[in-house]
């Protein structure tokens, strides 16, 4: 595979960090989550059942370590001897507090790869805050411009910041900077601030900004609520078709399609003309159901689908035919159903192979390897600096 030889340490928690892990895992490599030896990665617990856990965690082993013990601290640092990559997402300062941070690393390894994922980075005022997606979104200035006119902001049901902002940026750094090391051979640190990369993703937004200097406002943006050829429109039975008919030809055909050729040259009129028109179009479309508007528009090109709800779409014959969402099997729950890796790579594809591991259920393995005598592994377990194994099996998802 791909990273088939790549060893990543990796020290994140709940959502950004562990789903960015999971695609270098998912594309073969070794993610080892070093866990804290009482409570774990919270995500084990979070939802009840540890769905959400195991979602992110598959294909990953668990190493439980006590870090604030100078023997956790020892213990780590000779798997850092070892690693190509350590991920963490702990305010700035707590790894160089506990003695493991990047430069006490790269003294042990000056080809790790360190990659470091907060909310707003390593510098700056705002370096030690805390936070959370809805956080990042707001000071970027994006949550702004959520929902409708002169309506209150919503917030959205996807962690924007925490995937699109620290996620999948820290796995792209990751891959820069092993790509680097193939030349020079060294490592580096990799600082990914979710709050610089939510403003990253407003190309759409923030180049007209620039130029104009104008403020857009909730609900006028052309892609959010600002046209009428780009809307979600209800339907006769309560349902939602949504409508990208951005260029003139599919706004042609969806007006035909509606029996309204007289709005085609409307497509870019003023913006009280818009909402004029939305209103026009959702009375008409309030006429038919659903399907009866899908069986309309089933051959014409206009940008027009129905809004599934997650059970219309994992029945969708196109999530099927890609095998988005494929079954792994666990040997205390039976059947899992995953999102199989999205990326597609012809030759060496991603795969699920593993479920989530247990609470330090690989620490002895990862001893052994490093050099730990059986009889020092077991004092350190009595001693309560590493957990291994786990006491006993555990029914939930999670382990």
């Amino acid at each position: 595979m791909p990273l088939g030889n790549i060893r990543v340490l990796d020290l994140t928690r709940l959502l950004p960090g562990p789903y960015c892990t999971m695609l270098l895992a998912d594309f073969g490599a070794e993610v080892i989550k070093v866990e804290d030896p009482e409570v774990g990665d919270y995500a084990r617990e979070l939802d009840g059942n540890g769905a959400f856990f195991h979602s992110l965690n598959r294909n990953k082993k668990s190493v439980a370590i006590h870090l604030k013990t100078e023997q956790g601290k020892e213990i780590f640092l000779k798997m850092a001897e070892k690693a190509d990559v350590v991920v963490e997402s702990f305010r700035p300062g707590v790894m160089d507090r506990l003695g493991v941070g990047y430069d006490a690393l790269k003294r042990v390894n000056p080809s790790l790869i360190y990659c470091a994922v907060t909310g707003y980075g390593q510098t700056g005022p705002y370096a030690g805050l805390v936070g959370h997606d809805i956080n990042y979104l707001s000071y970027a200035g994006l949550l702004h411009l959520f929902g409708e006119r002169d309506k209150k902001p919503f917030v959205p049901p996807v962690q924007i910041a925490d995937i699109g902002g620290g996620a999948l940026p820290a796995a792209i750094g990751i891959m820069l900077a092993l790509f680097e090391r193939e030349r020079s051979g060294k490592g580096q640190f990799v600082d990914i601030s979710m709050l610089d990369n939510v403003i990253s993703w407003m190309q759409t937004i923030l180049p007209h900004y620039f130029a104009t200097g104008v403020q857009p406002k909730r609900g006028e943006l052309m892609l959010a609520g600002g046209k009428a050829c780009y809307e979600m429109y209800e339907t006769k039975d309560g349902r939602y078709l949504s409508v990208g008919a951005l260029e003139s030809k599919f706004w042609a055909a969806f007006c035909k399609g509606i029996g309204r050729e007289d709005f085609i040259p409307l497509l870019d009129a003023p913006l009280h003309e818009q909402h004029r028109l939305k209103a026009e179009i959702q009375t008409i479309l309030s006429e038919k159901t659903l399907a009866e508007w899908l069986e309309i528009f089933v051959d014409v090109e206009a940008c027009v689908s129905p809004v599934h709800t997650l059970e219309e779409m994992v029945k969708d014959p196109q999530v099927i035919a890609r095998k988005i969402i494929q079954a792994m099997s666990h040997s205390s729950i039976g059947e899992i159903k995953h999102v199989a890796p999205p990326i597609r790579l012809s030759k060496t594809p991603g795969s699920l192979r593993t479920p989530a591991p247990k609470l330090g259920e690989h620490t002895g393995e990862m001893l052994s390897e490093i050099g730990y005598s059986s009889e020092q592994i077991e004092l350190l377990k009595t001693e309560g600096v590493i957990r291994f194994p786990v006491p006993k099996e555990n029914k939930t998802v999670g382990g």
